[in-house]
């Protein structure tokens, strides 16, 4: 229990925190993987890169920064003026109701 609103914990089961660091440790082992491959590819080879692939990587960070900032704009934005909100229906006046339906029926009736 926790003391502090009284109510039980979850309970996890034995093998939790076992799964938990086999997850961890696959992780590892694919980040050391990632690094051991990026650096084979760039210590092991003879190739120069041309000026030209330079300006494309150049061009395609900022291309990728432009775009991730774009959006992290846009979701704060949006929440910021509430558009992530729920919808809620306004319901019109009672005068305004009465108006439309006496529309809605004038139309029918010229319409037919």
């Amino acid at each position: 229990m926790n003391s502090t609103d009284m109510r039980q914990a979850p309970s996890t089961p034995q093998g939790g925190k076992l799964v938990t660091w086999l997850v961890i440790a696959v992780l590892c082992a694919m980040l050391a993987g990632a690094f051991a491959l990026g650096y084979l590819g760039w210590f092991r080879t003879d190739h120069d890169v041309p000026e030209a692939g330079y300006v494309a990587l150049v061009l395609g960070v900022v291309f990728s920064l432009v775009v991730g900032v774009g959006l992290m704009t846009l979701v704060f934005y949006s929440s910021r003026k509430g558009y992530d909100e729920p919808v809620v229906l306004i319901k019109e006046p009672e005068s305004d109701q009465e108006e439309t339906r006496a529309a809605r029926a004038d139309l029918q009736q010229s319409g037919r």
